[in-house]
């Protein structure tokens, strides 16, 4: 799958401050250094963000936050079953979307696409103003064929985020796939450059034909 399209489900997930403060450490340290391993996944530095949680989990030991930047690490790197073991052991609470929406990642790095969406349908009704987690639903209800579901998180996800380009991207793939061409090609021609705006079609029908041969395969077969 094109990085372009799907890449950033992980990016803006973050749960409220759970952590128990080192006495040697003042309070503005943490989020801080959450930030620092925040910048170091989106710089594709994985293993780096791992190690900066080794060090963090010496200051603030079981901080929540640190715990799903660690899953979400992990899943970076491929590590799909150390991920999942550590997401299954993260605390269950329905008003925490964070912890659903890493649950949903796992689910999604194992196709497990069906699983993925009752996880992000869970993190989207704890945080429904987060367009990450909506665009992370839409993608899943897009590989179940569930094309009217998927357009319309999509849309809500573009409505709240209307300059994040993999958001767009996702939906104009939805519209395509859904066999609504027009509405797709007027989102497409919003990309004032031809080149680009040629290539990231190329790459979306791409998309759509592997995502219909997944749909048309027996079930069991994988996505």
């Amino acid at each position: 799958m094109n990085r372009s399209i799907l890449l950033p489900l992980t990016l803006a997930l973050s749960v409220p401050a759970q952590a128990e403060h080192s006495p040697n450490d003042a309070p503005s340290t943490r989020p801080l250094y959450l930030q620092l391993i925040q910048q170091a996944r989106i710089d594709g530095r994985a293993r780096a963000a791992l190690a900066y949680l080794d060090d963090f989990d010496r200051r603030y030991p079981n901080d929540l936050e640190a715990r799903i930047l660690r899953v979400n690490s992990l899943l970076d790197l491929g590590k799909v079953e150390e991920a999942g073991t550590l997401a299954q052991a993260l605390p269950d609470d329905p008003r925490n979307g964070a912890v659903s929406a890493v649950r949903g990642h796992v689910a999604a790095a194992r196709s497990d696409w069906n699983g993925a969406i009752g996880y992000y349908q869970a993190a989207r009704s704890a945080r429904p103003a987060d367009p990450f987690i909506r665009n992370a639903l839409g993608y899943a209800f897009l590989r179940v064929g569930r094309y009217s579901e998927s357009i319309d998180a999509l849309k809500g996800a573009a409505d709240l985020a209307p300059g994040d380009e993999v958001i767009r991207n996702n939906l104009i793939l939805a519209l395509m796939a859904a066999g609504q061409d027009a509405e797709a090609n007027r989102t497409l021609r919003g990309i004032r450059d031809a080149d680009a705006r040629a290539d990231l079609r190329k790459t979306l029908l791409a998309e759509v034909g592997r995502i219909h041969l997944s749909l048309s395969r027996p079930q069991g077969k994988g996505s």
